[in-house]
């Protein structure tokens, strides 16, 4: 069994044993070292400043001279080169074409993929719950984005 799936067993566990149905994490694996589950190696220090790096460039916004609107400055992009997968950022201002159709498509897929899975979640809870209302999730975004996207300027900066 993955350590994964040994870690899901557990929460299940946890729960199981205190019959809570908010489940704090923090409390899971204190839980779950009291029990003897090993703590986990700590990061390589040079893998968690990149990691830092990578997170503090996802938030790097600039904004636009015409518009006033604000864009990202660096963008991810994964390219396979010689079997391996690389990882790498680009500034928007010096990305190539292809660089950047790629970094926007993965971001797109993110978005699809958590659709597909918010939806699967949506019909369990609804066929779960038949005597509720069901949840219906609007997945047409177009709408949310238009509003957001108009909004007042000052709102954009402040996020």
């Amino acid at each position: 069994m993955s350590r994964r799936k040994e870690r899901q067993r557990l929460i299940r566990a946890y729960k199981e044993e205190t019959k809570v149905t908010e489940i704090d994490m923090r409390k899971v694996a204190l839980w779950a070292v009291k029990r003897g589950w090993p703590l986990p190696t700590p990061p390589d220090p040079i893998d968690l400043l990149t990691k830092q790096f990578s997170d503090d460039a996802r938030e790097v916004i600039s904004y636009d001279k015409t518009t006033g609107k604000p864009y990202r400055v660096y963008h991810a992009v994964k390219q396979a080169h010689g079997g391996t997968q690389l990882h790498f950022f680009v500034d928007i201002e010096e990305a190539t074409r292809p660089q950047m159709h790629m970094s926007l498509y993965n971001r797109r897929e993110q978005m699809v993929s958590d659709g597909v899975m918010l939806t699967y979640d949506q019909d369990h809870w609804n066929a779960a719950h038949p005597s509720e209302e069901p949840i219906q999730m609007v997945l047409d975004l177009a709408f949310d984005i238009e509003l957001r996207k108009s909004a007042d300027d000052r709102d954009d900066k402040a996020a």
